[in-house]
């Protein structure tokens, strides 16, 4: 699948998401175990989407939507759901998943820096498990983008592997998330996975997301940190 006509140039400078990090979804096969892994269920989905009020006619955008579940859902509800991702693989994956729901999403090619959104102004923009794919600087300009997708007062629902214990923890905490969270082959996510992740990838801080989030135009509404690693942030576009 070519890059969406929905992106922006891209300068020489610019970092490379088309390159992502981390696990490698370059084939079909690898998404499906991905999608898997992630134990995908729509009634998480709907949950969500319930408290961020998505119905019928609220314009949703998922950047780096994945395989696509929060958007099918968004979709059944009667949204007019758009998926962001820069992987053709996955969007792939996404669109079947629609179609066995006759579920009907718009499905973009492109990643959080160069995606141009030309519908009119988002009412949410939603992004899990994914900005931690961008290093700090990269991570502010796209929150900047997200920004400007929504509508004032629009809604900003973050989700990722973010780190909520003391910086003099981490080696603790890190260690005891790899130890307990990872699961046979075939069974979910590896423990050889979540230490490339720590090793490889930009998960960051709550406290320097925070700031992030308020330099980008987003008054934060709540914030929950559900483990020492994993936290959630729901915003208002000022």
């Amino acid at each position: 699948m070519p890059r969406s006509d929905t992106t922006h140039p891209r300068p020489a400078w610019f970092f490379r998401e088309y390159e992502p990090v981390g696990i490698d979804l370059g084939s079909a096969a690898a998404v499906a175990s991905y999608d898997s892994n992630q134990g995908t269920d729509p009634d998480v989905d709907d949950a969500l989407l319930d408290r961020l009020g998505v119905v019928a006619g609220t314009r949703l955008v998922d950047l780096a939507c994945g395989t696509g579940s929060l958007v099918v859902q968004a979709a059944r509800r009667g949204a007019e759901a758009h998926g962001v991702d820069v992987s053709a693989e996955m969007l792939a994956f996404a669109q079947a998943r629609a179609e066995r729901a006759d579920a009907g999403a718009h499905w973009h090619r492109a990643g959080f820096l160069d995606y141009a959104h030309q519908a009119g102004p988002a009412d949410v923009v939603t992004t899990k498990s994914a900005l931690h794919q961008l290093p700090d600087f990269w991570k502010q300009q796209a929150l900047l983008n997200a920004a400007g997708i929504l509508r004032p007062g629009g809604t900003f629902y973050l989700w990722d592997v973010i780190f909520s214990f003391p910086p003099d923890d981490a080696a603790e905490h890190l260690q005891r998330w790899i130890d307990t969270a990872g699961r046979p082959q075939g069974r979910g996510f590896t423990r050889t996975d979540f230490e490339a992740h720590v090793r490889e990838e930009f998960s960051t801080y709550a406290w320097i997301l925070e700031g992030m989030l308020e330099r980008a135009g987003f008054d934060i509404i709540s914030r929950a940190s559900r483990t020492p690693t994993h936290g959630e942030f729901l915003c208002r576009r000022r």
